[in-house]
């Protein structure tokens, strides 16, 4: 019988793994060495934050994988030997493959800041990440975040339920704007600093200062000195690679792949956060350290690994987040510095906790893509729309139907035209 065997228990690896099943009778291995069972990662905040216990965030009961004949098995991968088939775990055991997947994940970026290796000073990704966080946060007088994200306002906010004081360091003028325009950017700032976190916009991380081993305080670029007890690194994520140096898998960033997600080694796949696309799609980034994107993958290579060869196809962009109570959605491409070839419409509410942001071509007035703030919007309008290349007047005329509120629509229609109307 095949072995399939999966390096990795996120969503990408257990993706592929429950996809094998359901449509082969395989032998399925999941190596981990985080966590016993696969759990939602997305959730993490919320076992720090007391909304949730441990347990909460396995989205299957412990004994799902016996019954579904998915093999778990926690340990450390330490090499692979693609010649011979091999893994050699830690511990000297070792376990023979017919098909490999890579669903490494990521771990967090440092950029070798001096002081950096001082007790205090972290990323958060992982189980055993927030296991420290729990840790160096005991009689935390206050904390530091370097870089922005998704990741820095969860860990903000995190915080923040403990009363902990909270600066963060942002490079750029507002909150994500190498990702957000400018107006969305500054939206998010402002709401942050409404909860009572320090932004310290335009600012970097100079220096890191540990009293007795432990960080005491940083250095910032404007000069400024700031005690804390704990300083937490957002500045992004890198693929979690490191153990296959020395093998003939081709890295750059991320492992290589092609459009079927495999490998230069033939029967070894990669997908997730690990996965670096060869060829990207035109408007896509080569890695992608997104869930939904994980998850595709694992249902792709799934089909590939049973022999209906899939090529990898994420559709349209999209995404979602949440900075404390505002809720975050993207469709389409919507430009942080749009060109000659983009223009912007932006709508905001006067409560400050609602807007719109609508990317089109002005030539055409051909619809880009969205951003929405503290609306919630239906996927598969959207997408549609996407594909069928609808004018920028025809969203606004029917941004009803793809609002799941409508009568926010109703409410606030005229104003939006008027609006629109002013700025074009």
């Amino acid at each position: 019988m095949e072995h399939v065997v999966i390096i990795g228990n996120g969503v990408a690896g257990i993706t592929a793994a429950r996809h094998i099943r359901r449509i082969s009778n395989k032998k399925i291995t999941v190596i981990s060495a985080e966590s016993d069972y696969f759990f939602s990662r997305t959730a993490l905040m919320y076992v720090y934050m007391g909304h949730m216990k441990w347990e909460h965030l396995k989205p299957y009961e412990d004994w799902f994988w016996e019954e579904n004949r998915i093999e778990l098995k926690k340990a450390y991968v330490e090499k692979i030997e693609p010649a011979s088939k091999m893994l050699f775990l830690k511990g000297e055991e070792k376990m023979s493959y017919d098909k490999l997947i890579l669903a490494t994940g990521s771990v967090p970026r440092f950029l070798g800041w001096d002081g950096q290796e001082l007790k205090g000073v972290q990323g958060l990704v992982s189980k055993q990440d927030l296991e420290l966080l729990e840790e160096n946060t005991r009689n935390c007088k206050g904390a530091v975040i370097v870089g922005g994200g998704l990741i820095g306002v969860e860990l903000a906010e995190m915080l923040h339920t403990r009363k902990i004081p909270v600066t963060m360091l942002i490079r750029e003028k507002a909150f994500w704007q190498n990702v957000l325009p400018l107006k969305d950017a500054q939206l998010i700032s402002r709401h942050i600093e409404s909860h009572g976190i320090v932004l310290k916009h335009e600012n970097e991380l100079k220096k890191i200062n540990g009293t007795k081993g432990r960080v005491s305080s940083v250095n910032t670029s404007s000069g400024e000195e700031i005690d804390c007890n704990l300083l937490g690194v957002s500045v992004g994520v890198k693929p979690n690679i490191t153990f296959l140096k020395g093998t003939e898998i081709e890295t750059d960033m991320g492992i290589l792949v092609d459009p079927h997600l495999q490998t230069n080694v033939p029967d070894v796949y990669a997908i997730g956060d690990c996965a670096q696309h060869r060829q990207p799609q035109k408007g896509r980034k080569d890695i992608e350290a997104i869930w939904y994107t994980a998850r595709m993958m694992g249902e792709t290579v799934a089909q590939t690994i049973c022999g209906t060869t899939f090529k990898y196809n994420p559709g349209h962009w999209f995404n979602s987040a949440k900075f404390f109570e505002i809720e975050f959605q993207t469709y389409g491409n919507v430009s942080a510095n749009p060109g000659e070839d983009e223009d912007h419409f932006h709508w905001e509410h006067s409560a400050g906790d609602k807007a719109i942001t609508l990317a089109f071509d002005p030539a055409t007035f051909k619809f880009l893509g969205i951003n929405t703030f503290g609306i919630r919007m239906r996927h598969e309008v959207f997408d549609r729309w996407l594909t069928e290349e609808r004018n920028l007047e025809f969203i606004l005329r029917n941004f009803r139907e793809a609002n799941f509120d409508p009568e926010f629509y109703d409410r606030h229609e005229k104003e939006i035209f008027s609006s629109f109307k002013q700025s074009v």
